[in-house]
């Protein structure tokens, strides 16, 4: 599947908090046998989103969104998603009976925090979803996100948009292979090595430079895995290899 990657908000954009959502999706639909063809942030603007949106679902096999979802008066992506996908928003009764349930057991936890910062929860706004979506409700978050024609709706709370995305990750099945190689050899050293594989075996590559912490990778992706198999023994023939460094 070519996938598309779009993260929402003005803190991203200003440089207040790291967009690691983008990062975390598209590792795993890379590790799904995905490609992943665009990432873009963009401020909290709903006109902006929506065509976004409209643009990128015919553009693309699927289209993940996350941010801006919840019901405060910033969070403007799924009724943006709806306009772009000319779908009316109406509210999800049986979400909406879930989230009553969650407030009022939340008001009776914690009536201290209810009173100190007078707090009102949009519920009807909340569980408002795009006419015709499957919602995607999580314990880890408040309001749902959803899935609607080839668009999926994430949270933007790290968290909660891991949680959504494991309810529909076995629907991010493609049929690219990668396999990937570490090497302390400088970039500029491998370029006839790399140039060799790929008019050897027609498969992709890409090169990612060493750091003063880690070593250089060589990323080398086809859909038959054979031949990418193949293709990672040839390079490291010739060119020094270190084992995998341990996972982040």
């Amino acid at each position: 599947m070519n996938v598309a990657i779009v993260t929402v908000g003005d803190e991203i954009l200003a440089g207040s908090t790291t967009n690691t959502n983008a990062t975390w999706l598209a590792s795993r639909l890379t590790d799904r046998g995905n490609t992943v063809e665009r990432i873009l942030t963009v401020p909290d603007e709903r006109a902006l989103i929506a065509d976004t949106v409209s643009a990128w679902a015919d553009a693309f096999d699927a289209v993940i969104v996350t941010g801006g979802i919840g019901g405060t008066p910033d969070d403007v992506t799924v009724e943006a998603v709806a306009d772009g996908l000319n779908r009316d928003l109406v509210v999800h009764e049986r979400i909406r009976d879930e989230l009553l349930e969650k407030s009022t057991a939340f008001r009776e936890e914690n009536p201290e925090l209810v009173e100190e910062y007078d707090l009102h929860l949009d519920i009807d706004a909340a569980a408002s979803i795009p006419e015709g979506a499957t919602p995607l409700v999580t314990d880890e978050g408040w309001a749902p996100g959803c899935t609607v024609e080839n668009v999926y709706v994430f949270a933007g709370i790290p968290d909660e948009m891991h949680a959504m995305f494991d309810l529909v990750a076995e629907e991010f099945q493609g049929s690219v292979v990668t396999r990937t190689i570490h090497t302390p050899a400088p970039e500029g050293s491998l370029h006839d090595v790399l140039e060799g594989v790929i008019d050897r075996y027609g498969v992709g590559v890409g090169s990612y430079p060493r750091g003063e912490t880690h070593p250089g990778r060589i990323r080398i992706r086809g859909e038959d895995e054979s031949t990418v198999d193949a293709a990672a023994s040839w390079v490291r023939e010739r060119i020094e290899t270190v084992d995998d460094p341990p996972a982040e």
